[in-house]
């Protein structure tokens, strides 16, 4: 934010609002939700929590089977688009001998696991779902139901040949590296022991729900799940809803973020009462979907969609684009932005960082004051419709889109229940929750909560990784990630990751994992194609990027973030780790960097022995 009044003055005078109003408004919002716990406010689902990760509703024939004892090149943990991405790109490299294991009963990752009512990508689908080429597929609609992604991750195995290689409802428990056999032994929950030369970890950040860290979740009586873990046979019903045997019962649902954006109109439409439970709201704009226009999609040149997503991630880094091919919520307030400084008066001067950043914030109180009228327009309860207003910058949180949830309360059995002013639920007891001075008795309890994004590396992941001289990967990183590209340890022989630390952030994570998919491809065939038998970062190149990320910080993206609302984009409000934190230049420039290092094929910075 900038300070200089004349600047300030000058840019403010024509404005609709009190620009200074506005800022102390959402500084007052922010601090009364500050919890000094950070991350440490949720609890783990493990022990007696294990049920809301472990139980698999959608599971038609649990599996028996012996233990195995395989020898192959690759194992890679995870069955969501980070492993299927993993496995389609060895497979184009001619490394065709590796398994998949996952604990789930099928591909699909996140979108096996996502199967609450109304469950839908927010992302654009001809970015977000990859190998659209690949495999000639196209979407139904602009914005994909979890059906049809769960259907295309089948999909994407069905052409690659991965369900031959696929050990599926089977968790893995430790990976550990033998020096003698210059290979992993991966075990498993089924006591299989798998030796590999090289492991790729595709758990991905939305693979181990979270849950609420309130007082008291298992004294109550009756019924809970997380959203992750939707019991139909509970509610009734499917993805479209129909949830005919909540009829007769109160349900409570705690979070109102993306999840709980798309399942409360449903649970609205079924339950006999319905209590959500919100801290801070969610920005809620427009969905406008709209079915694929065929024509378009076939006229379509080879190459539409890499350049597709190019264009969205470069519009949203803020970088010169002729043309916005997506042209939706999540871009319009860069064009916004774009349209403010290119209708600024030449006479005006020089455009610098303060103005650009000073017009920026305009452009971002104008988009959510639009967002705030729109709640007064569609909710009746003038109450109802304050308590769900956003007052924080559009990207402090994930945006959301939806048509249905805004008019959900104007439902005489939805109850919007506030508590920002304690934090959350207060406890829970026998009979339901309690939040302020009230006690909600409520039949059933869904908690909305969200995964393991970005708390500590021992909760995202429930195995251990035990690397060259007994080093355990937690440790190793335990003050902060230590990698080249994101991607490879020092210390960590023949290991790779696909997640979302120390490597490019976008919100369209698929793009993400398929471009280092590509790069952990091509090192692991280089090595098989060579005499060498192992690939480890160097000490002194893992150092060198740790400063790489340090020293590329996007320092404004920082200072926007420290002054959000907490969530998990700032660490639920806590200081972050500098390194810790994406490539600052962004992922173009990122992807641009890695196929330059493959370009110049001497796999730098790593030692091969």
């Amino acid at each position: 934010m900038t300070n200089n009044d004349p600047l300030l003055e000058r840019l403010a005078s024509d404005l609709d609002f009190d620009l200074k109003a506005l800022r102390k408004k959402y500084v007052f919002e922010r601090d009364r939700r500050i919890n000094t716990a950070g991350t440490q406010q949720y609890t783990e689902v493990s022990g007696d929590h294990a049920k809301f990760e472990q139980d698999d509703p959608y599971v038609e024939t649990p599996m028996s089977r012996d233990a195995l004892s395989i020898d192959t090149d690759v194992v890679i943990i995870g069955a969501g688009f980070s492993g299927l991405m993993s496995g389609a790109r060895l497979t184009e490299r001619g490394v065709v001998n590796f398994r998949i294991v996952d604990a789930a009963s099928d591909f699909g990752g996140t979108w096996y696991w996502n199967r609450y009512p109304g469950a839908q990508c927010d992302i654009d689908a001809y970015c977000y779902l990859p190998l659209l080429e690949e495999t000639g597929y196209m979407p139904k609609e602009k914005y994909s139901f979890a059906p049809e992604i769960f259907e295309h991750s089948k999909r994407i195995a069905d052409s690659f040949g991965l369900y031959e290689k696929a050990l599926f409802q089977t968790r893995v428990t430790e990976i550990r590296w033998i020096e003698t056999e210059s290979r992993w032994s991966v075990s498993t929950n089924r006591g299989d022991r798998i030796r590999a030369r090289f492991v790729i970890q595709g758990t991905g950040p939305l693979s181990r729900p979270k849950l609420p860290g309130i007082p008291g979740i298992t004294s109550f009586k009756g019924h809970t799940f997380h959203t992750c873990r939707w019991d139909y046979n509970y509610t009734g019903g499917n993805h479209k809803g129909g949830m005919t045997k909540l009829a007769d019962k109160r349900v409570a649902i705690i979070g109102t973020g993306a999840t709980a954006i798309q399942c409360v109109p449903f649970l609205g439409a079924s339950a006999k009462e319905l209590y959500v439970f919100q801290r801070t709201p969610s920005s809620v704009g427009l969905r406008g979907n709209k079915p694929t226009d065929e024509a378009w999609y076939t006229s379509l040149e080879p190459g539409w969609q890499r350049q597709r997503r190019q264009n969205f991630a470069a519009i949203l880094q803020g970088e010169p684009a002729a043309e916005d091919l997506v042209a939706d919520g999540w871009t319009d307030i860069v064009r916004r932005l774009g349209n403010a400084l290119m209708s600024r008066d030449p006479e005006d001067g020089d455009l610098n960082l303060e103005e650009i950043m000073l017009r920026s914030e305009i452009a971002d109180f104008e988009k959510m004051n639009e967002l705030r009228n729109r709640i007064e327009q569609l909710v009746n309860d003038k109450d109802t419709a304050e308590i769900l207003k956003p007052w924080y910058r559009q990207f402090c949180k994930r945006p959301t889109f939806n048509d249905q949830y805004l008019d959900t309360f104007n439902r005489p059995n939805v109850h919007l229940i506030d508590t920002s002013d304690t934090q959350g639920v207060e406890r829970v007891t026998e009979k339901g929750l309690v939040a302020g001075d009230t006690e909600y008795e409520v039949d059933c309890i869904v908690f909305a909560t969200g995964f393991e994004a970005t708390s500590a590396p021992h909760r995202r992941v429930d195995f251990s990784t035990i690397g060259r001289n007994e080093t355990s990967l937690f440790d190793h990183w335990k003050n902060g990630f230590r990698t080249l590209h994101g991607i490879s340890s020092h210390n960590f022989p023949n290991w790779f990751t696909i997640g979302i630390n120390q490597n490019a952030l976008s919100p369209n994570f698929t793009s993400m994992f398929d471009d280092l998919a590509i790069h952990v491809s091509y090192i692991i065939a280089s090595v098989l194609n060579s005499d060498f038998r192992t690939v480890e970062v160097s000490a002194e190149a893992e150092e060198a990027w740790v400063q790489e990320i340090i020293q590329t910080t996007n320092q404004a993206r920082n200072d926007f973030l420290a002054e959000c609302t907490p969530g998990f984009f700032n660490h639920e409000g806590q200081d972050e780790n500098l390194q810790n934190l994406p490539y600052g230049p962004g992922i173009n420039a990122f992807n641009a960097l890695l196929a330059q290092w493959r370009n110049e094929g001497e796999l730098t910075g790593m030692t091969l022995s």
